[in-house]
């Protein structure tokens, strides 16, 4: 109870001189896919296609070549304690070399993407994506495949999908349960997705049907029943709500329910989601790897809402959770390799704040609180986004870990460091240097 009072007077005194959040390039989640905004990008980046006498539909359709490229050029440090300040160390400590409490972790990191867009004919489309990072996790130079897929229009009727590339179900920034599609079974090797999918309108929502396995297709692993998954979901694009309902189903894990509605109020975003899990499988290599069969839930209420002519947004949510014994997959970027995570169980609290000051460099201040209180664990970064000069930003961020040493935070901390440590403490500065440029040759 003295942490909960501890908690809140921490949380008021922050808010009361910044604000929080977490930078998708360096932590696990982006604060203007949050709020809903989009990257800022310089003049010379942007360029307008001559369309004074072509339709945008005919341009989509258009046989054309796009060639992409982009650039990213960082340098950062973080250094980070094992333990936050205010916690002692314990016995469990003792066989911790000195070393390894503190960090300090410079990081300069070079990466180059290609993109490819094939637009074929009116009806078939090819994408691929490569890219290289220096330094990389390997001793020799090699190219990774991101994204490769086509796009296949059948007769205007269903619009069909396949490859390798991430697609993404559900509402909630904070907590993706409803995410059906990054759940992966516990003990089992996940990979990056491969999704053959159709999307089918009708009137104002439509139906999506897909297959997905996250074998390791490039490394030559088959196909089968054990590692594919089947699903579909249908939305409703009402004028006064929006609404999606889906199911998925691996061999491996339980059948998934989920339902997302979202609508508008007096300028307030309200979202609420509810998921049903049923484990159908009743054969003794099941119940020995999950337990004895049956069923749970989650359901999460949120809002998001802009004050001070949007200088000022706010989004808050509340998350119950009863299904234990779940995981999901994150996937590779240029700091952190991929990895599979335990999911978050019980009731849990989400805050975020942005505010953006006027002025030269675009400044944002933000503040994160993520708070499971059964597990009495929280974890909380402010932090500020700035746009030195053009193609140049820098970012600031403190994620910290309060609470439990037991708590779901303590034990899945932001940051780890060279040597797979976690810094449940990290003072994090990142600069960037990066641009874009896209060439389009019609035929």
């Amino acid at each position: 109870m003295k942490w909960f009072f501890l908690f809140f007077g921490l949380f008021l005194f922050v808010t009361g001189t910044g604000l929080s959040a977490q930078e998708t390039i360096l932590l696990d989640w982006d604060i203007d896919s949050i709020f809903a905004e989009e990257p800022q990008e310089s003049p010379e980046d942007e360029a307008t296609p001559d369309t004074d006498e072509i339709t945008v539909i005919q341009m989509l359709n258009r046989r054309s070549l796009t060639f992409g490229a982009s650039y990213s050029f960082s340098s950062s440090i973080y250094p980070g304690w094992k333990e936050p300040p205010w916690n002692s160390i314990g016995k469990e400590d003792e066989n911790y070399s000195n070393r390894n409490t503190f960090a300090w972790t410079p990081i300069v990191k070079v990466r180059t993407s290609f993109d490819l867009d094939a637009q074929i004919s009116r009806v078939f489309g090819v994408k691929s994506t490569f890219y290289f990072t220096i330094p990389d996790s390997v001793s020799y130079f090699r190219f990774f495949l991101r994204d490769f897929f086509f796009d296949y229009n059948l007769f205007d009727t269903a619009f069909i999908r396949g490859g390798k590339y991430n697609l993404k179900w559900g509402i909630s920034p904070n907590y993706g349960f409803t995410n059906l599609l990054a759940r992966v079974p516990k003990n089992i090797p996940s990979h990056d997705s491969f999704i053959l999918k159709a999307d089918i309108p009708t009137g104002v929502g439509g139906f999506q049907f897909l297959a997905l396995t996250r074998s390791d297709l490039t490394g030559g692993t088959r196909i089968n029943r054990r590692n594919i998954g089947v699903g579909g979901k249908f939305n409703l694009a009402h004028r006064k709500f929006d609404l999606d309902a889906g199911a998925f189903y691996h061999y491996e894990m339980p059948l998934r329910l989920f339902l997302s509605v979202k609508t508008t109020f007096r300028n307030t975003e309200l979202y609420s989601e509810g998921l049903a899990a049923f484990d159908i499988r009743k054969d003794d290599e099941y119940i020995e790897a999950e337990g004895s069969p049956g069923s749970s839930g989650a359901f999460n209420f949120g809002f998001a809402r802009d004050f001070l002519n949007d200088k000022l947004s706010v989004n808050g949510e509340l998350f119950y959770n009863t299904e234990g014994n779940s995981f999901f997959f994150s996937p590779r970027t240029d700091f952190e390799d991929s990895k599979i995570s335990p999911f978050i169980s019980g009731l849990n609290i989400a805050l975020n704040i942005l505010y953006r000051f006027e002025g030269r460099g675009n400044p944002r201040f933000f503040f994160r609180t993520l708070y499971a209180t059964q597990e009495n664990s929280a974890q909380l970064t402010p932090g500020i986004r700035i746009n030195l000069w053009s193609h140049i930003e820098l970012y600031f961020a403190v994620p910290m870990t309060l609470g439990s040493r037991e708590g779901y935070y303590y034990t899945n901390p932001v940051i780890f460091d060279r040597e797979n440590n976690p810094r449940r403490f990290a003072v994090i500065l990142l600069l960037t240097l990066s641009g874009n440029l896209r060439y389009t040759h019609y035929f």
